[in-house]
């Protein structure tokens, strides 16, 4: 099942290429969705955001040098996933693939839904028995555990 509540950033300088992004996301039930067209701006919202970004897709080119883009996404308490798209140090080997665990690079210039499906399919994993028993209160834990 989707989660609509997930908060997803994209950052380019295209309107188009946000628009795009936007629409594959909406196109998998995503409406939660925050475009940005400069760096300052998404620094501003990932750094001073109350609640992490779920997923945060940018083109490589917006840092353009000045901030080490991989850096600033690993270990980022602000930011779960991070798709770094149009990043030309990427393997052109393989059409995309993950530097770090929360990290994911590709060389493409634009990212298609394929790209999108397999970023969410991480973000947005079904949760195992484990993983709801621990969201479920404590006495229904118990009733459970009983039952």
């Amino acid at each position: 099942m989707i989660n609509k509540a997930l908060r997803i950033l994209i950052a380019d300088t295209q309107h188009f290429h946000r628009m795009k992004i936007e629409r594959l996301f909406n196109s998998l039930d995503y409406y939660r969705v925050a475009p940005v067209q400069s760096l300052a701006e998404l620094l501003a919202l990932v750094d001073y955001g109350c609640e992490p970004f779920d997923a945060i897709v940018i083109n490589a080119d917006l840092a353009a040098g000045s901030l080490d883009l991989l850096g600033f996404f690993l270990d980022n308490p602000q930011v779960r996933q991070a798709l770094i798209y149009n990043e030309r140090t990427a393997p052109l080997q393989c059409a995309a693939g993950f530097a770090q665990d929360n990290v994911y690079i590709s060389p493409l210039a634009l990212p298609g839904l394929p790209s999108i499906k397999q970023l969410m399919a991480v973000i947005d994993a079904p949760a195992t028995r484990a993983d709801a028993l621990a969201r479920r209160p404590m006495a229904a834990v118990r009733g459970a555990a009983h039952a």
